[in-house]
């Protein structure tokens, strides 16, 4: 597919007028009509149009023919890949009635002074409604029915006398309510209960298939079961029916646990009077992407080769295979997509589109030794229609937005409030350049689609999952048979500079990718494993001086921002800025420099450097240096800054 060709020169007519006027000045001072009706000028604008069509030629080589070695060879440009998110949607009133949100629904984000960006839902999302059936309490002394006691308005003591680690109040709802948001009313009376609505010692969670699953907490009015109140509750997708003390229902739990070092914990059950249950919302999963149905692309002239271009691009990748229809008697004839035609019979109906430029392309012909024509693809009749099924397109890294940027529903929906992003969107990544190609090129041709050494590793998997942000190829030691790990680093967008350690999991389907993509290139009995690399969490604790006349919160969030981003695995952090190298060390040292760096920092007075476990929040002891193994990156986690006035 074309690759777009870089001029040599770019001046234009005017430029080499203007540059010809300059040079009179400089060397005939005395040639000072310049009036376009002079002979003179005239004689500089004809060389100057004489030039530009010099310039024109000039410019399609040699760059244009490296471009078109770049094509033969098969280098084409990689189109961008989409960020990724969830999107809750909110009803105006509970649900009464199942509430259907299509497959393609688009929200917006709200910005002043840029353009908006959209979010389309893949799949279909369903919201139905729900309602409060059973109530159980589970203690020490076992589990007790305390639906009857609900319904005639009796209390009902939430735990035990004394709340105790494991008490457990189960919910049971008439239908699994998996991807939806919950509403739990409590009406009750607190009884000196004395937990911090802050950090509660409770955990609510909702049965499925395997065991409980985590809940997010959206909206807490009662503080932990404190005072009367709702509880919004965003329930897992793998929420299902199940028995619980031999009653089928759609079971949610509150837990108690132990409490946080320094926190309290329950000193006494808290009473409930009345509880109802109903769903407000759902959520799905969103692409940043704008969806096109059925465009038709022409007629076809019944000969090989032909190409037609899409109305709109980029088109991304990996939201599903295109489909080509084609017209004919019996109907719509769907045609598959293939990376090439070099496989492809003459009466196969193949297809290749590319992403960049938006081409859809059929087989072409090629002339064989003995002067025959073989099809590569079959080719549609003449004046049978083409069209493209559905699309998408959009992606870059503009769509690595924070959470709670999408904000508006550009789809209307009958009964359905409001939208949001309640975690960021991540995995966006802009489409390759020219100048990349052109690296890659040489690269490629010397792989020639085979991993052999640990850079054809990491181009390869590159290829596969345009949206990593971070290759890495650790090669085997030589110990036992062979073996490349690939470590895969996400694009993951920063709140505050700061990273979310869930954010930089790679997905399950980028993995699968890069696994199946090198297990096709990966030379007979080397073993190839992808995964993400392990974080070595650091935690830096610092004290410094601000100097006079400086506020001191602005230097604290100056001074926090330029640790998080120094140690970085993503791109802008390290010393090289492009994220923390693998294995390299973390000194303390060097980050001395960093915070003398801050503006508004007269002097740093002390810095200690502790190692840390970012999964279970523990902090080690300190250490002037803290070793990163070769397959390890730094994860800032949980840093300290105090500052004191001068």
């Amino acid at each position: 597919m074309a690759l777009p060709a870089p001029d040599l020169d770019d001046r234009g007519f005017d430029d080499l007028v203007g540059d010809a006027r300059r040079l009179i000045a400089d060397r005939c001072p005395e040639w000072t009509d310049l009036h376009p009706a002079d002979p003179g000028v005239t004689l500089i604008e004809t060389f100057a149009a004489l030039t530009e069509q010099l310039i024109y030629r000039l410019n399609r080589v040699p760059d244009r023919l490296y471009v078109k070695f770049l094509e033969l060879i098969g280098v084409r440009l990689v189109p961008p890949t989409a960020a990724r998110t969830t999107l809750t949607f909110w009803l105006s009133t509970p649900a009464r009635a199942i509430q259907l949100i299509p497959a393609g629904t688009r929200a917006v984000t709200v910005a002043d002074g840029e353009d908006p960006l959209v979010f389309a839902t893949l799949d279909d999302l369903t919201v139905p409604p729900c309602a409060l059936t059973h109530l159980r309490v589970r203690t020490a002394d076992g589990i007790s029915d305390r639906t009857a006691t609900l319904e005639t308005g009796g209390a009902v003591a939430a735990f035990s006398a004394v709340p105790q680690p494991g008490d457990e109040l189960l919910i049971g709802l008439d239908r699994p309510v998996g991807g939806c948001a919950v509403r739990l009313e409590f009406e009750g009376r607190v009884d000196g209960v004395g937990v911090n609505p802050l950090h509660p010692p409770l955990r609510w969670e909702a049965r499925g298939p395997a065991g409980w699953l985590a809940c997010e907490v959206g909206l807490d009015e009662t503080g932990a079961l404190n005072r009367p109140g709702a509880i919004v509750l965003h329930v897992p997708e793998g929420h299902q029916a199940a028995l619980v003390d031999g009653t089928l229902a759609g079971w949610l739990r509150a837990r108690v646990v132990p409490p946080d070092e320094g926190q309290p914990g329950y000193s006494a059950s808290p009473l409930i009077l009345g509880l109802a249950a109903n769903t407000v919302g759902g959520t799905t999963a969103a692409v940043h992407a704008d969806l096109v149905d059925d465009e038709e692309l022409g007629d076809s002239e019944g000969v090989p080769g032909q190409r037609f271009t899409l109305s709109r691009t980029p088109v991304l990748v990996g939201l599903g295979d295109p489909v080509l229809e084609v017209s004919s008697d019996d109907g719509w004839q769907r045609w598959t997509p293939v990376r090439h035609f070099a496989q492809s019979g003459p009466d196969d109906p193949h297809f290749l589109l590319d992403g960049v430029t938006g081409e859809v392309v059929l087989g072409p012909a090629v002339r064989q030794p003995d002067g025959t024509l073989h099809r590569h693809g079959g080719v549609p009749p003449r004046g049978s229609r083409l069209r493209l099924r559905r699309y998408a397109v959009g992606g870059g890294s503009r769509g690595n937005v924070a959470a709670g940027a999408i904000s508006a529903l550009r789809t209307s929906i009958p009964y359905v409030a409001g939208v949001e992003n309640r975690h960021p969107a991540s995995g966006g990544v802009d489409g390759e350049t020219l100048d990349e190609a052109r690296r890659r090129g040489p690269l490629t041709l010397r792989s020639r689609d085979r991993a052999v050494t640990a850079e054809d590793h990491e181009i390869l998997a590159r290829q596969a999952a345009p949206e990593l942000a971070r290759v890495r190829c650790v090669p085997s030691d030589g110990s036992g048979s062979p073996l490349a790990r690939i470590l895969v680093v996400p694009a993951a967008p920063a709140q505050h500079g700061r990273l979310r350690l869930e954010d930089l999991v790679p997905a399950q389907e980028s993995l699968a990718r890069v696994a199946a993509r090198l297990d096709e290139t990966r030379l007979i009995g080397t073993r190839v494993v992808v995964e993400p690399p392990r974080y070595r969490g650091v935690t830096v604790v610092a004290r410094v001086v601000a100097r006079p006349r400086v506020r001191v919160d602005r230097v604290r969030d100056d001074g926090l921002a330029a640790l998080y981003g120094y140690l970085s695995p993503l791109t802008g952090g390290g010393p090289d800025g492009r994220g923390w190298p693998f294995g390299r060390p973390v000194q303390a040292g060097e980050l001395f420099a960093v915070l003398q760096r801050v503006r508004g920092v007269e002097l740093v007075e002390d810095l200690r450097l502790f190692s840390a476990n970012p999964v279970t929040g523990e902090r080690g002891s300190e250490a002037g240096r803290i070793e990163v193994e070769p397959d390890s990156l730094v994860f800032s986690f949980d840093h300290q800054l105090r500052v004191e006035e001068h």
